[in-house]
């Protein structure tokens, strides 16, 4: 299997003077998933979990809706220059009677691991209905469970520590519990793998979960996370206006700016609860 660290020599310069010391590196590899022994994508990936990719990045592209429309993932031969197989190579198959997506050109689902909707035929194209709809569930949460979510993330970023150079998602329940964090380069390829852990566990859709991601709300992540039924993402940073807009239709809640105890809550303020009332003395 691929390596999700890598060692590399790098000149260490400060105020004090300059020395050459080995560093840590998030690795970055490519990962070619075919359908049925068809090529359909190519996206740069920190090695690792790459079955949960796959299966997330299915799920989120109308592919498949749960575990059962999946026959098996393997890795097929894909030799790097030692001769030994890199595990860059994964093809899932599909059930019986799934329909296999449609892998022409003009579909493009070539991505790159910091912006998957990049090179899609049109925008509309990933403007899509689920068949895991997050618009009536029912979850509602406090704003002090919200706020505790980014430093719990960040504590279960193993890899972060030594790299400082991955993307983290996780998902919790309404009540602030962790149920999964992964790790990337690539912020989208976290929140499929994350997706993807949740299709093996049999748990899409993803009723009463909250979806936390380290960096930005963009536009497919809000789409990823409807696919599969979240009724709320939450963000550390900003959300892009079409990423408000996309959550409005979908009927999810979206939190970007969420840092100590304050947030901006853009969509769905139904499921954000009151902070109790001081008691009157």
């Amino acid at each position: 299997m691929g390596r999700v660290t890598v060692r590399r020599p790098v000149l260490r310069v400060t105020e004090s003077g300059s020395r050459t010391r080995p560093d840590t590196l998030a690795a970055e590899e490519p990962l070619e998933i075919r359908v049925n022994g068809r090529a359909l994508s190519v996206t740069m990936r920190t090695p690792g979990h790459d079955v949960e990719l796959a299966h997330g990045f299915l799920l989120t592209e109308r592919v498949i809706a749960d575990k059962d429309d999946l026959h098996s993932a393997r890795y097929c031969d894909s030799p790097g220059p030692d001769g030994r197989n890199t595990y860059n190579v994964l093809d899932i198959l599909l059930a019986p009677g799934v329909t296999p997506p449609d892998t022409s050109v003009e579909r493009n689902f070539y991505t790159t691991s910091s912006c998957g909707v990049c090179g899609k035929a049109a925008l509309d194209s990933v403007r899509l209905s689920t068949r895991h709809s997050p618009e009536h569930d029912p979850l509602e949460i406090t704003p002090e469970t919200l706020a505790a979510l980014p430093d719990r993330l960040r504590a279960a970023q193993k890899v972060f520590d030594s790299t400082g150079g991955l993307h983290g998602a996780a998902l919790f329940d309404g009540d602030g519990n962790l149920l999964v964090c992964r790790e990337d380069v690539g912020r989208h390829n976290a929140v499929d793998k994350v997706l993807g852990w949740a299709v093996l566990e049999r748990r899409v859709p993803l009723r009463g979960c909250v979806l936390m991601v380290s960096g930005r709300a963009s536009f497919e992540l809000v789409q990823k996370a409807a696919m599969a039924g979240v009724p709320l993402l939450s963000a550390v940073s900003a959300p892009s206006s079409l990423a408000v807009e996309l959550a409005a239709e979908q009927g999810m809640t979206l939190v970007g700016f969420l840092r100590g105890s304050s947030m901006n809550v853009y969509t769905g303020t139904h499921r954000i609860l009151e902070p109790d009332a001081a008691p009157v003395p």
